[in-house]
């Protein structure tokens, strides 16, 4: 697969090593300060993490563009999410270089990868498609995407809190207790809450129990005593999954199993949540929801008295018709 020619003959298109994580991150950071939220950068370890996944390889699903003098001014990578047929692309360009082909390059590439991949992997009756994420604020991304055949299809928020003082934290419903979070003892048995509480979500496939802990225990700031397990005998009826995140407290997964939903546990647990962060001397708090939650999460936590503080777009583009992955 040959690389796209940039416009500006000063900059050049390469594979990514291990060494360039600091000036990916680097330039990651400084793409979404421009965009006016660091909240969901990368860490040079989350890089790291991220680039361990399982089948992906870092030689041939990544690009960054550099100057002359070596400084990384674009970077794009390309995932399998699943069944080679739902792909996604992560592609960032400095502020200070767009304008000059950087964005069409790396999407050309990772659409060619797309493409490779879908050909060596891909049922041939599945419909295949890319999908891309980017801030909502970034009109010069959103622009090129629609250039480009994207369309927009779904809407995603990142919401926040900033506590002055200790949550009113309520009980819970009847019957249900929060216990300690045991990895070795309980990690199974959260993994299948979680598969079921998303299992209706859009976009959301169930994860084999290694992917799970891969991206669940991986990371490097991940903290057991975070974790809020809400128990009904021996059933898990309710979890949040949080952790620390670029400088905030962060709430990365709540979910609440259907026979318990509707009797106020996932307030409960988002206010638990909030409870254990401010003791730990953090009163920045955020989340990321699908604007289009069918659930009401999103009302629940404007309940809870968190405000909308980021809006990113994910726009998809097809590259072959089929069947759907979830037939």
């Amino acid at each position: 697969m040959t690389n796209p020619t940039l416009l500006n003959l000063n900059l050049s298109l390469r594979a990514v090593t291990r060494a360039d994580v600091h000036a990916v991150a680097k330039l990651i950071y400084n793409v979404c300060e421009a965009d006016g939220d660091v909240t969901v950068a990368d860490t040079p370890e989350d890089l790291l993490h991220q680039w361990q996944t399982e089948g992906f390889n870092l030689a041939t699903d990544a690009r960054l563009v550099e100057t002359e003098d070596g400084r990384v001014v674009g970077f794009e990578d390309f995932y399998n999410i699943k069944d080679h047929a739902d792909l996604n692309l992560d592609g960032y360009v400095h502020p200070d270089f767009k304008g000059q082909g950087i964005g069409t390059a790396l999407i050309q590439w990772a659409e060619g990868r797309a493409r490779e991949e879908m050909n060596l992997a891909a049922a041939p009756d599945l419909r295949v498609f890319t999908r891309s994420t980017t801030d909502g604020r970034d009109d010069d991304g959103k622009t090129l995407f629609t250039d480009m055949g994207y369309t927009p299809v779904r809407f995603h928020w990142r919401m926040a809190i900033n506590l002055t003082e200790m949550p009113t934290i309520p009980a819970f419903p009847t019957g249900i207790e929060l216990r300690p979070f045991d990895k070795e003892a309980h990690a199974r048995l959260v993994w299948e809450a979680d598969n079921e509480a998303f299992s209706e979500h859009w976009g959301s496939h169930d994860t084999t129990f290694e992917e799970w802990t891969f991206r669940k225990f991986g990371r490097p700031e991940f903290d057991p005593s975070l974790w809020l397990i809400a128990w009904d005998g021996d059933q898990i009826a309710g979890f949040s999954q949080n952790r620390f995140r670029m400088g905030i407290g962060w709430v990365g997964t709540l979910g609440v199993r259907k026979p318990w939903r509707n009797k106020g546990l996932g307030l409960a647990l988002l206010q638990h949540s909030f409870g254990e962060f401010y003791r730990r001397g953090m009163k920045t708090i955020g989340l990321g929801v699908d604007a289009s939650n069918t659930t009401g999460a999103t009302r629940l936590y404007q309940r809870a008295g968190m405000h909308t503080a980021s809006e990113f777009v994910t726009f998809e583009k097809e590259l072959r018709p089929g069947r759907s992955l979830e037939e």
